[in-house]
């Protein structure tokens, strides 16, 4: 079994994307982790799971690193990055993961929150994402609906759809405040986010307490879904940021990150003595660059062979 390099040990215990490159510089392999130093230091063990990868091994002579806030927003680095360029070993183009959005239609007669595989611009309905995983979203959107049951609101739900509204405490609530709390979960707003999962904890302890251990299973699933959708998505933003490159520089490593409509395109890291012209970071795009400038360096200073 190959010793694991030194250059593991400097990446943090957080999610991200990780790269190999070989001796010429030539990328390898892009992958996605939802703890880094524990993912990048599996392929210095045995690779029992992984066995076409252990004549890869022995070529890597860098590892880079991107950090990113959630695991979600690693799986969409991951997959923009592979939907543009296959490295020789990598098998799948973008990722196994299908994106959907949330779809939330607020009309008071027949109000819906579901998923959608499209967002199809529609007077009055909103739509959220995208997202990756159907499965997770799907969760999420029960989770929400648990919560704000807007699927069994409206005059025109039946008897039965009432009762169940009412039974989950949204019979009385018009459906523009349903909808309104369920959009601003999903738009991100710190408190209607810690208070929808504090919701979603106390039913799950409660469902526990009472030893209905499949119901407590079946909530902590849509916590952990909630989480999942509200999770930053810095680097997947259709229709918002248009075409930028922003940059970050730390101890002669620059590291530029290419947007394109939107979405990260390519990641890009070079040695230089200084700044270079036009370096910047934008709002919103500052700590994780300057975080990523810096692994960047330690990596740069840690080659593998």
């Amino acid at each position: 079994m190959p010793t694991r390099p030194d250059a593991v040990a400097a990446l943090p215990v957080a999610p991200g994307v990780y790269r190999f490159r070989d001796g010429s510089g030539r990328v390898l392999y892009v992958g996605r982790a939802g703890e880094l130093r524990r993912r990048v230091s599996s392929y210095w063990g045995d690779l029992r799971d992984r066995r076409h990868l252990r004549r890869m091994v022995p070529r890597v002579a860098r590892i880079e690193a991107l950090v990113c806030d959630s695991a979600h927003e690693a799986a969409w680095a991951e997959r923009n990055l592979l939907e543009r360029s296959l490295p020789p070993w990598n098998r799948i183009v973008g990722g196994l993961e299908v994106p959907v959005s949330i779809c939330l239609d607020p009309s008071p007669e027949a109000p819906r929150l579901g998923l959608a595989a499209t967002q199809r611009p529609t007077p009055g309905v909103r739509f959220f994402g995208p997202y990756l995983g159907a499965g997770k979203v799907r969760l999420a959107v029960s989770g929400l609906e648990r919560l704000y049951p807007l699927g069994h609101a409206g005059p025109t739900r039946t008897a039965g759809e009432r009762e169940l509204a009412r039974v989950r405490g949204g019979q009385a609530l018009p459906v523009a405040q349903l909808a309104g709390a369920v959009a601003s979960v999903l738009d991100r707003e710190p408190t209607a986010v810690a208070a929808a999962l504090a919701a979603l904890t106390a039913r799950r302890d409660a469902a526990a307490g009472l030893h209905a251990f499949e119901a407590a299973a079946r909530l902590q699933q849509e916590i952990e879904a909630v989480e999942w959708v509200v999770a930053p998505q810095r680097v997947t933003a259709p229709g918002e940021g248009g075409d930028q490159v922003v940059t970050a520089w730390g101890d002669d490593v620059l590291v530029r990150l290419r947007i394109r409509d939107g979405r990260l395109r390519a990641w890009e890291q070079e040695t230089c003595s200084r700044p270079v012209p036009g370096t910047r970071a934008p709002d919103g795009w500052a700590p994780f660059l300057r975080r990523n400038a810096e692994l960047a360096a330690r990596l740069a200073a840690l080659p593998v062979t």
